[in-house]
């Protein structure tokens, strides 16, 4: 074999190499993240107090959110009452989740900060994930909460016909919502 096909055959076997282990590295360009652990798009979303997926045990099981229910609320059929309710449910919990995210910014800030000074201690790191772990809690509480409030601030069919407006329907569009079955498993209170 000439070695000018030894040589390509190498630089083909190299190609091949790094592309298997760039494969093998999600975490290749994130190196350069101000915060590793979170992307752009993470961190305004905690800033924000945005759900991030944190509330779909509630969501998928027929607690409508408020930020989707006032978006819909002509077509939900909302009295004033309903939407002031709805309305004053989103404002509590948004308050409550821009405090919780912008303190999880700032937790894996200083956890960022303790691996790039290399001051990271087992003690230190533990300290910091304990009270991320508490923060993150806070987090998705809030906004699980605010699925729970909103409950009882909608009728039955108002939570099916969400259910079927957002596509959490079985059976050629029936709910299979507790609220829409009659099993009783909730009360819808109007104040």
């Amino acid at each position: 074999m000439t070695s000018s096909k030894l040589a390509f055959i190498a630089a083909c076997a190299s190609v091949i190499a790094s592309a298997v282990f760039a494969a093998d590295s999600p975490y290749a360009g994130q190196q350069s993240r101000a915060i590793k652990a979170l992307s752009a798009d993470e961190i305004s979303d905690y800033l924000e107090g945005r759900g991030m997926g944190t509330s779909k045990a509630a969501e998928l099981n027929h607690y409508p959110g408020p930020v989707h229910v006032l978006a819909e609320s002509a077509r939900l059929g909302l009295s004033d009452t309903q939407r002031a309710q709805t309305q004053a449910i989103f404002d509590a919990m948004s308050v409550e989740a821009k405090r919780s995210g912008r303190a999880i910014v700032g937790k894996e800030a200083e956890l960022e900060a303790l691996y790039t000074q290399g001051k990271a201690t087992n003690e230190q790191v533990k300290r910091v994930l304990d009270e991320l772990a508490r923060l993150q809690a806070e987090f998705r509480y809030s906004h699980l909460s605010a699925h729970l409030a909103l409950r009882s601030v909608l009728t039955a069919e108002q939570v099916a016909q969400y259910d079927s407006m957002r596509g959490y329907t079985d059976d050629g569009g029936k709910s299979s919502s507790p609220a829409s079955s009659g099993s009783g498993g909730h009360e819808h209170r109007h104040h």
